[in-house]
C-alpha cells in the first residue's frame, strides 16, 4: 500500500483591512476581511520540508495591505481578482483562491468622518484564478434577516409516529439569507449586479405566498436568474427562524397569532441550488 499526498492548499485567513479614502473633509470607508489560499507545486514542502515553492502566508497578508494602498479596494470582486491574478504569477503557485467579506458603515449626520456600523447583511465574494488564466467569480451575501408576518403556510407534510408538528395555514416565516451566485464571467459592474440581486431576493421573499420555505427558496433563485443575465447559478441556505405562538390560556387570554416565542435553536435549514439549464460547468468555482 502506497501513501501519497492528496489535494492541499494553504494561505492567510481573515486579514482584517480597513481602507480610508480621504476626499478633503469627506472620508469613505472600506472595511473588509480577506482570506487567501494558494495551491501548486507544494509536494516537497509537505514531504521534505523544502519551502522553496512556498509564498509565506505573511507575504499574502502584506500583499493585501499593499494593494489596498496602491490600487484601492473598490468593489470586493475586483480586489479579490486582482490579488488572485497577482499570486498566480509565481511559477510555483498554480491556483489562487481569494475570499472577501465586506462590512458596511453608514455616515452619521453631516459629518465627513463619523460612521455607524451597518447592522445589515455582510457582502461576500470568492475569486479563483489559475496560472493558465482560468478564472471564476462567486458573489454573495450572508446574514440578510427577513420576515413575513403572514402569507406563509406549511401543511400536507409526511408524518410518522414521532410527528407532533401541527399543520399551519398562517404562520410567521423568518430567515437569515445566505446566498451565493455565480457569474458567467469575471468582468462586470459588480456594484450594480449586487444591488439588483439583493432587490430580487427581497422582492421574491415578500411577493411569494409560501407553502414551504423550499418553495420560497426556489422563487428567490428563479427571480435572480430571470432578472440578471450575467448570473447562471444561485445557491441559497435559509435557516427557518421558528416563531411559535405562546399559550396564554393560563392567564385567561387568547392569542390569535399576535404573541410569539422566537426560538433560536434548533432550527430547520433549507438549502438548494437554482441554475440555468445551459449554465457552463462550474469547475472550481464553488470550492
Amino acid at each position: 500500500m502506497a501513501i501519497v499526498l492528496g489535494p492541499n492548499r494553504y494561505g492567510k485567513a481573515e486579514t482584517r483591512l480597513v481602507r480610508v479614502v480621504r476626499d478633503g473633509g469627506v472620508h469613505h470607508v472600506k472595511d473588509v476581511n480577506v482570506s487567501t489560499s494558494l495551491s501548486g507545486a507544494m509536494r516537497e514542502a509537505h514531504l521534505t520540508g523544502d519551502n522553496a515553492a512556498v509564498l509565506p502566508t505573511d507575504t499574502q497578508k502584506n500583499t493585501a495591505y499593499a494593494f489596498a494602498r496602491e490600487h484601492g479596494v473598490g468593489q470586493i470582486e475586483d480586489f479579490a481578482l486582482l490579488l488572485a491574478r497577482h499570486f498566480t504569477r509565481h511559477d510555483t503557485i498554480h491556483h489562487a483562491r481569494v475570499a472577501i467579506e465586506e462590512y458596511g458603515w453608514n455616515r452619521i449626520g453631516d459629518t465627513g468622518h463619523s460612521f455607524a456600523r451597518d447592522g445589515g447583511e455582510t457582502r461576500t465574494c470568492v475569486a479563483h484564478h489559475d496560472r493558465d488564466g482560468r478564472a471564476s467569480m462567486i458573489s454573495g451575501l450572508t446574514g440578510l434577516v427577513l420576515m413575513n408576518t403572514t402569507g406563509s403556510e406549511f401543511h400536507g407534510f409526511l408524518t410518522d409516529p414521532y410527528t407532533t408538528l401541527r399543520p399551519a395555514t398562517d404562520r410567521i416565516l423568518a430567515t437569515a439569507v445566505d446566498a451565493r451566485w455565480r457569474h458567467t464571467g469575471v468582468e462586470a459592474d459588480f456594484a450594480a449586479s449586487y444591488a439588483l440581486v439583493r432587490r430580487c431576493l427581497l422582492e421574491a421573499f415578500a411577493g411569494t405566498h409560501s407553502l414551504s420555505l423550499q418553495q420560497t427558496l426556489y422563487a428567490m433563485g428563479e427571480r435572480v436568474l430571470a432578472t440578471c443575465p450575467e448570473i447562471c447559478e444561485v445557491r441559497l441556505a435559509l435557516p427557518n427562524k421558528h416563531h411559535f405562538t405562546v399559550d396564554l390560556t393560563p392567564f385567561g387570554l387568547d392569542n390569535e397569532n399576535e404573541v410569539f416565542h422566537a426560538a433560536d435553536r434548533p432550527y430547520g435549514l433549507i438549502e438548494g441550488t437554482v441554475l440555468r439549464d445551459d449554465a457552463p460547468d462550474a469547475g472550481f468555482a464553488w470550492e
